[in-house]
């Protein structure tokens, strides 16, 4: 549920953010990043054993990590508002990536 809302929030979030050619660019990769985590995860649950399993937990970390580049690079143009949203989805991404770092550990 929370790597879904990850994504609806995110995409929600590219919807305000000012269309010039860099955004189109680094918002279409967030957008398959941060859909990406909740898929693997999905994948993770379905895992046909411990080694799978861990795989696709690590896809979801680096996915997470990915998602919170793009969300640094995308730009505001300095809107104070769109700031703030960025800076809760840098947030979550972060402690997505913890979340995962934490079961990996755990089922290593």
């Amino acid at each position: 549920e929370r790597t879904f809302v990850f994504a609806k929030r995110v995409r929600d979030f590219i919807k305000k953010i000012p269309r010039d050619i860099s955004n189109i660019e680094d918002s279409s990769q967030l957008v398959r990043s941060s859909g990406s985590i909740g898929a693997n995860y999905i994948e993770a649950n379905e895992a046909l054993g411990k080694k799978d399993f861990v795989f696709r937990i690590k896809i979801c970390r680096k996915e997470s990590k990915e998602s919170k580049y793009w969300l640094h690079l995308i730009n505001t143009n300095e809107d104070a508002n769109l700031d703030k949203i960025r800076e809760k989805l840098i947030q979550e991404a972060t402690e997505l990536m913890m979340i995962f770092s934490s079961i990996m550990r755990k089922a290593e």
